[in-house]
């Protein structure tokens, strides 16, 4: 191969694709390991060129190739952020089998189900994990990533050069029930690259240049899919963290001489509590790919940051098939605007009856693919659910279950979750607008709001709280929390119940089980410990 060697035929996988840039840009880092990832992985440190990384790929994929793994195989890869999940998926992807990535977090029974449903025929994980994926699928092989795969349990599919392919499985958050598996191909992947490299605005990415440090992990679609695939397809390099380590940050970032980040909201959030220091404003970072920042810290944070924060709607199921962000001014920082509808997509924001609802006005946010198919560049289907893809899929569009709204001007703002929509006295409340202030309070380490039944008004605010330190005084403190509350919003989102807890119930994602909250919030109601302060509630003038 040959610095600067052009490519112009279409990839149709994955591996292609990452082929492509291998010929491309050789000699680039497509991977460069820190230091302090190193360390917390017992990894080899610096960089991996394309070109070595496409060798190492090649020799996995003659081993898996070697005992007849291909297409229809699926095989489950618990790496967590190492580097060497990259390879495993590349030289899977070459063999034509589809990998399903696992949360190193998930235990015993999430496993049970995960591994029996996905059927995979083969697990590659950690060591530490192997013992685990045995014991919740007993006679599944389970290897680590440095050893020769047993044979495969059947013979492969015929080998097909499909974009529309399965190249994944990914599972959903199970915030409400079950995790769904999403199927998803060749396509999706690919899409999610060629959306990022056209993004432009204040995303605009250079050829063979970018560097991009991400935290995230990579069995969701931020990383695999969307920071993954716009390095891969713009020859940039990809510099992974293990997690997100708020005091070590800006110096991760400026060793890694980041151009981009990929960050939650919810990190800025932290950071900003943080002392102020030279090494946050350091930096090479054009911008940070941030979606969820919240609206009242946004401003201030890209001023101390020198950065903007870029907002952005997605989900595993649209890919890149429908995807909003607001990388084009003007951005309405501070608004909650995640950006508009571009050319490639088309949305609608509808009413529980369906009908369509005028600006300003909040409803859920049905999206499509525009042309002629509708679902280019979407998942393909829920896994063994065709009864929920096609409910997803209701009228052409598909249902989001997101509720938004979309001013005059074409801007998109997010309220909340449809089932987290809270209706309290003919007004709705976004859990996740009331969540947001709740965190601000220094009292609160983590917080969830719910919906509880009230007789004369429909539903109620109750905050779970999970305070930094147990109050000596819980009725004061909820009283006190309740007051700054009330400072800062509308007297009807405030919480009318407080109940201070030791944890919240989180998904094996660190998503609040939602499902499971609203049982929570209905049995500590009317429980000794809890403070009704809905007599603090009061309109004012």
């Amino acid at each position: 191969m040959t610095q600067g060697t052009q490519v112009t035929t279409e990839p149709a996988s994955v591996h292609a694709a990452f082929l492509q840039s291998a010929a491309r840009w050789p000699k680039r880092p497509f991977l460069d390991v820190l230091p302090e990832t190193a360390a917390a992985y017992g990894a080899s440190e610096g960089a991996l060129t394309y070109e070595d990384a496409a060798a190492m790929v090649e020799v996995l994929a003659e081993s898996y190739r070697g005992e007849g793994y291909g297409r229809g195989h699926r095989v489950a890869l618990l790496l967590e952020n190492r580097p060497v999940f990259f390879l495993h998926w590349f030289a899977l992807n070459a063999c034509g089998c589809s990998v399903v990535p696992i949360n190193p977090d998930l235990r015993a029974a999430e496993l049970e189900y995960l591994l029996a449903h996905s059927e995979v025929v083969l697990a590659v994980a950690i060591e530490a994990r192997q013992d685990d994926l045995r014991a919740a699928a007993p006679g599944l092989p389970v290897i680590g990533p440095d050893y020769v795969p047993p044979p495969a349990p059947g013979a492969a599919l015929p080998a097909v050069a499909d974009p529309a392919s399965e190249a994944a499985l990914l599972y959903t958050s199970g915030t409400t029930g079950l995790p769904k598996g999403c199927v998803v191909s060749q396509t999706w992947f690919l899409e999610c690259g060629r959306w990022y490299a056209r993004m432009g605005g204040l995303c605009a990415l250079v050829p063979g240049e970018e560097r991009m440090l991400t935290p995230l992990p990579f069995f969701h679609m931020n990383a695999m899919a969307t920071s993954t695939m716009s390095m891969v397809l713009s020859g940039g390099c990809l510099i992974p963290l293990d997690r997100f380590h708020p005091t070590t940050w800006w110096d991760s970032v400026n060793r890694a001489k980041a151009t981009i980040v990929h960050c939650l909201g919810v990190m800025p959030a932290i950071l900003m509590k943080l002392p102020v220091s030279a090494a946050e404003r350091s930096h090479q970072v054009k911008f940070a790919f941030c979606p969820g920042t919240d609206r009242r810290m946004h401003a201030a944070a890209e001023a101390r940051f020198g950065m903007p924060l870029i907002d952005a709607w997605a989900m595993t199921e649209t890919g890149a098939g429908a995807v909003i962000s607001a990388q084009h001014e003007p951005r309405r920082v501070g608004q909650s605007c995640f950006g508009r509808v571009e050319p490639f997509m088309e949305a609608r924001i509808i009413r529980d009856d369906g009908s369509d609802i005028g600006a300003d006005e909040a409803g859920e946010l049905l999206v499509r693919h525009a042309g002629a198919d509708p679902r280019h560049g979407f998942f393909t289907a829920y896994l063994k659910d065709p009864a929920a893809t096609d409910a997803a899929w209701e009228g052409g569009w598909f249902h989001t279950g997101d509720i938004v709204s979309r001013n005059g001007a074409g801007d998109f703002t997010f309220i909340d979750r449809k089932k987290n929509v809270i209706r309290r006295s003919g007004e709705n409340i976004a859990a996740v607008e009331v969540e947001g202030v709740l965190l601000q309070h220094p009292l609160i380490q983590a917080v969830a709001v719910a919906a509880v039944p009230d007789a004369l008004r429909g539903d109620e605010v109750m905050a779970l709280v999970v305070p930094h330190a147990k109050p000596d005084d819980p009725a004061e403190a909820a009283t006190g929390i309740v007051a700054w509350c009330l400072s800062r919003l509308a007297y009807y989102k405030a919480p009318g119940y407080v109940a201070f807890l030791e944890a919240l119930p989180l998904t094996a994602t660190n998503k609040v089980q939602r499902g499971v909250l609203k049982d929570l919030a209905l049995g500590l109601q009317t429980a000794l410990g809890t403070i009704d302060t809905r007599a603090m509630k009061k309109r004012s003038a």
